[in-house]
């Protein structure tokens, strides 16, 4: 996986649409008042299940479009990486297939 800055304009932004992108398509998970940071962990922290995480990925296709392949990038994670997903990582993958 690569790693592209942690800082920086396209970072804070991608962020904000990932927490955007929760708090809109996971509504009945009451993330309200739960912080969103990159050291979030989807399962660990918001108690994502795959399909969540399907309905997230599905969200933000239609953000993004064809310029993030999530498919691809899920396909290519070990199952371990998977449930330690953060929200960092996921805004690194994006961030970078921005660029």
């Amino acid at each position: 996986m690569t790693s592209p800055t942690t800082t920086g304009p396209a970072y804070a932004a991608v962020l904000a649409e990932i927490t955007d992108a929760l708090r809109t398509v996971l509504d009945d998970l009451e993330l309200d008042d739960t912080p969103i940071t990159s050291d979030t962990r989807f399962v660990e922290d918001l108690d994502l299940e795959s399909i969540d995480l399907v309905t997230l990925t599905a969200e933000l296709g239609g953000r993004y479009g064809d310029r993030v392949d999530f498919p691809a990038w899920f396909a290519s994670l070990e199952l371990s990486d998977i449930i330690g997903l953060t929200v960092g990582q996921l805004v690194q993958y994006i961030a970078g297939c921005l660029r």
